[in-house]
């Protein structure tokens, strides 16, 4: 049987989530309530968050800061975020973007979570509170890592710095039904610039690992050179450096292995297809 739990603060919904194994938070519903109606998830708690802090966003000034419960269609109705509109709006279709939202992203299985692949390429720290105390952040790529884990309490908002240039920040999802599919593959990478070489590159892979994964030899093969053609192929012979695509009912191993340059290579060149 499920219970259905309404918090009216983020203490009281982290205390039920670390309290209870069994207990399930709902966000949106698009990942748990689809669980519910097909029948895998019959029993333990649903916890449901009221407390508007969940849904508050800070996107005005150099550092955003985003709730957890901050759904896609907020994210595209925001003008201070436009450079995270592709990522958004490649999540499911306009009723699903109502829902959806960021902290469930976060726990999406692949090939789904293109949202998250942004953020882990604009270097985003994930807060977590563990019962009544204060929240903590955490680099991304660790909270991805011990994601399966569980037991970190409740994810309650997102960090991360603006890029000083929204056009040095790209992301490109493919799907085979456009566009709203699920990804064949996504790609998001921050490529700031500076004396017209790239400095500190970040680039971030979806559906070719088991979670969204920096793409560390693509980072290499840019960083501190020009964004030009020479670069661009070193990018592309390491783009499948440390990556474990799967198979799927979307797209084989090796069709993931085989396009991923070519995509990764147009997103660089600044190719639109």
């Amino acid at each position: 049987m499920l219970d259905v739990r309404s918090c009216a603060s983020l203490s009281e919904a982290s205390g039920i989530l670390l309290g209870d194994r069994h207990a399930r938070l709902v966000g949106g519903g698009t990942l748990v309530m689809r669980d519910v109606n097909e029948g895998r998830l019959t029993e333990g708690t649903l916890v449901r968050v009221v407390d508007p802090v969940f849904r508050q966003m800070n996107a005005g000034g150099p550092r955003i800061e985003l709730g957890a419960g901050v759904t896609m269609a907020m994210v595209l109705a925001s003008r201070e975020l436009a450079f995270l509109h592709p990522a958004a709006r490649g999540i499911g279709g306009p009723a699903i973007r109502t829902m959806a939202t960021i902290g469930g992203n976060l726990f999406a299985d692949t090939p789904y979570g293109d949202f998250t692949v942004a953020l882990l390429a604009l270097d985003a720290q994930i807060v977590v509170q563990a019962g009544y105390g204060s929240g903590r952040a955490m680099p991304l790529e660790e909270f991805l890592a011990a994601r399966e884990r569980g037991g970190q309490g409740l994810v309650t908002g997102v960090q991360f710095a603006r890029p000083q240039n929204a056009s040095e920040f790209h992301f490109r999802k493919v799907a085979r039904v456009k566009p709203k599919g699920i990804s064949v593959l996504s790609i998001a990478a921050h490529l700031p610039l500076s004396g017209g070489r790239v400095a500190q590159a970040r680039v971030a892979y979806g559906a070719m690992a088991p979670t969204p994964i920096r793409a560390r030899g693509v980072e290499r093969a840019l960083e501190g050179k020009a964004l030009d053609a020479g670069a661009i192929q070193a990018a592309k012979q390491a783009a499948l450096e440390g990556c474990r695509p799967a198979t799927d009912a979307i797209a084989s191993e090796w069709y993931r292995r085989e396009v991923m340059p070519v995509h990764l290579g147009r997103l660089l060149a600044g190719d639109g297809r």
